[in-house]
């Protein structure tokens, strides 16, 4: 009956993000260990940053053991049924390093196939299909993992900015390894991670800019910023 809308115009309030929520090296580990058959994906995944669907299309020749490198110049993307072959998400191949485990893993994964095979065929043959939430291989595997924090794995958070981050990564090491348009888009989405390099940072200045406390005097100034 109203000739109007009253609601027109008027801005909803933010919605307050989402708190993420990542998985530590030994949760990664252990879902790893869990996933049974699909233990070199799952660390693929978590360590080295690839989509799923960048995972789906690897294939043998894909990988360079002896420079531990993966070449990424595909994306398989599902859809309903069907599934869809084209180019990374920003369009730009990439190369991702990896470290000695997870190449020892795609190692033995790849034993016994064509350079041209895919590393992780579906039933059928063709590109394998995500892991649906509930009732798969990873819905078992996460279910023995402990969860030292709730809703544990992130469905982004699995990825390996927490551990590259850790480990002592750059935003800007982190962008490459993920795909992501720039680093300012990095820093965006994992801009919690990074909070502990503030800690550092004050940390870092103090020590190297404080004078020693048995060298200061009341009302001495020492020389170090001005």
């Amino acid at each position: 009956m109203l000739t109007s809308n009253p609601a027109r115009g008027v801005k909803l309030p933010k919605r307050p993000p989402r708190r993420n929520v990542y998985l530590t090296a030994d949760q990664l580990r252990r879902l790893a260990d869990e996933s049974g058959r699909y233990r070199a994906p799952v660390l693929l995944l978590g360590v080295g940053g690839l989509r799923w669907g960048e995972a789906a299309a690897l294939r043998v020749s894909d990988l360079d053991f002896l420079r531990r490198r993966v070449e990424l110049h595909r994306n398989a993307v599902t859809v309903g049924r069907q599934t869809y072959v084209g180019a990374l998400k920003s369009n730009k191949n990439r190369t991702v390093v990896l470290p000695r485990f997870v190449i020892d893993a795609l190692a033995q994964t790849v034993q016994g196939k064509g350079r041209d095979e895919l590393l992780w065929p579906s039933q059928t043959g063709g590109y394998l299909a995500p892991p649906a939430a509930t009732e798969s291989w990873l819905s078992g595997a996460v279910a023995p993992v402990p969860k030292s924090r709730p809703d544990v794995p992130a469905r982004h958070g699995s990825r390996a900015a927490p551990l590259a981050i850790s480990a002592g990564a750059n935003p800007k090491v982190v962008q490459r390894m993920l795909g992501h348009a720039s680093a300012a888009m990095t820093l965006d989405v994992y801009a919690d991670l990074f909070e502990s390099d503030l800690d550092t940072v004050a940390a870092t200045l103090h020590q190297r800019y404080s004078p020693p406390t048995d060298l200061a005097t009341p009302g001495e100034v020492k020389p170090g910023l001005g």
